[in-house]
């Protein structure tokens, strides 16, 4: 059986879309129909996505930043007329034991991973639920749970997440707006492979498998889509049977 995402007339916003996960669920979506515009920092990765696809569009955002968020969000609806779809899949993990982390690199992963996601969602929900239409997908992690050697700013963020969806969602699911979680597996991506270069990948290559974006981005265009319409602050694990939160 071939599942098969119908997105045309949407309006679909992706933070962190220039690389890994965000760019591959960029393409799907393009793909899909859906009018796509990546958010990032990274100028040279969002112009190489956008030759992907010409449903692709692009604009620099700093996602910590509250402002712009809200200016960017504010630009897009403007243009297009609305945000149907927001997916959050900007973040940083930087590897760091905690005693020799420093304040500036915590608030960092803190402001991208975590206050980034907030931002995202205060700035595109009033039109949502004003629409009565929406969906917005973040991302966790098992780390949230298990834990990882100098990780220890990116795990956090992680599990707060699971917190915040879950009371977020509560608020607008009688709007008709969903809010729901991913839980990837390993993934290879330039996060990935940055954060668990040697022997950190060779053991993961060797005991759960590496995906791949575009094994995660099917699970995140259901929870964008209408089919996924009664599904709201869920975390849905795609991790090839690995065990994670």
């Amino acid at each position: 059986m071939e599942a098969k995402f119908e997105a045309a007339g949407d309006v679909i916003v992706i933070t962190g879309g220039g690389n890994g996960i965000g760019r591959g669920l960029a393409k799907a979506a393009a793909k899909a129909g859906a009018r796509v515009v990546i958010c990032d920092v990274d100028r040279a990765a969002m112009e190489a996505a956008k030759a992907e696809h010409p449903n692709i569009s692009a604009v620099a955002l700093d996602v910590s930043d509250r402002a712009a968020v809200f200016e960017v969000f504010g630009k897009i609806e403007k243009e297009h007329g609305k945000i149907d779809g927001l997916v959050c899949a900007a973040a940083i993990q930087p590897r760091t034991a905690v005693t020799d982390m420093p304040p500036e690199e915590w608030k960092r992963v803190i402001g991208i991973n975590l206050d980034g996601v907030v931002w995202c969602y205060q700035a595109a929900i009033k039109g949502m639920i004003a629409r009565r239409r929406g969906s917005i997908v973040a991302f966790t992690s098992g780390l949230a749970s298990q834990g990882w050697p100098e990780a220890s700013a990116y795990a956090a963020t992680k599990g707060a997440l699971i917190s915040f969806v879950k009371s977020a969602a509560k608020e607008v699911a009688m709007h008709r707006v969903r809010f729901n979680l991913i839980a990837p597996g390993v993934i290879d991506t330039p996060q990935y492979r940055a954060a668990n270069a040697g022997a950190d990948h060779e053991r993961w290559r060797a005991s759960t498998g590496v995906g791949t974006p575009e094994d995660v981005a099917a699970a995140v265009l259901y929870l964008a889509s209408d089919e996924a319409g009664y599904v709201t602050g869920q975390t849905l694990h795609v991790n090839g049977g690995m065990a994670m939160i």
